[in-house]
């Protein structure tokens, strides 16, 4: 069976080893390629997370309120980091200051989700649920190759929580 918090925390594993990547990158045009996959990511992953598991965690956790407000909040976060980066060359000051930005929201997000809604998730629903999920994730990626039809706007946490709740 598949797992859709497995799932969740491989990208999270993806997501620190190019921003490693980073680091050691020469030139212009290996930052690009390292970052352009990891930009979209960033973006595909926020909006599957709400599309398709936070949901699920509003009608399964103990504080899943508070764990989705503050994952959207900091989606946020990371879509606007991504969007600033987009503004400025490639390897320039302000791009590194804006990837930089990502990297820190990003960081800081990864380490709440995994010890609070993942966990909190995992409590909750059932081995199936997560299967469901699981496969729900794996086709909206595969609808949104390269992040196509991901917008990288901002969400409302308000109408999000309204809209979403049970």
């Amino acid at each position: 069976m598949a797992d859709i918090t497995a799932l969740i925390m491989d990208d999270h594993e993806w997501f620190r080893r190019q921003f490693a990547r980073l680091d050691d990158a020469n030139g212009v045009a290996e930052l690009t390629a390292i970052w352009q996959p990891l930009a979209q990511r960033l973006d595909t992953h926020a909006e599957a997370e709400e599309t398709i598991f936070y949901p699920s965690l509003l009608r399964k956790g103990d504080d899943a309120q508070e764990e989705t407000d503050d994952a959207v909040r900091d989606h946020n976060k990371i879509r606007d980091a991504v969007a600033e980066a987009g503004k400025h060359p490639v390897g320039s000051d302000a791009w590194f200051e804006a990837v930089g930005h990502a990297r820190t929201e990003n960081t800081d997000h990864l380490g709440e989700e995994e010890d609070e809604g993942l966990p909190d998730f995992r409590k909750h629903a059932s081995a199936q649920l997560r299967d469901e999920l699981a496969h729900r994730w794996l086709a909206f990626y595969a609808e949104h190759p390269a992040g196509r039809g991901i917008s990288g706007d901002d969400v409302d946490p308000e109408k999000y929580l309204e809209d979403s709740s049970p």
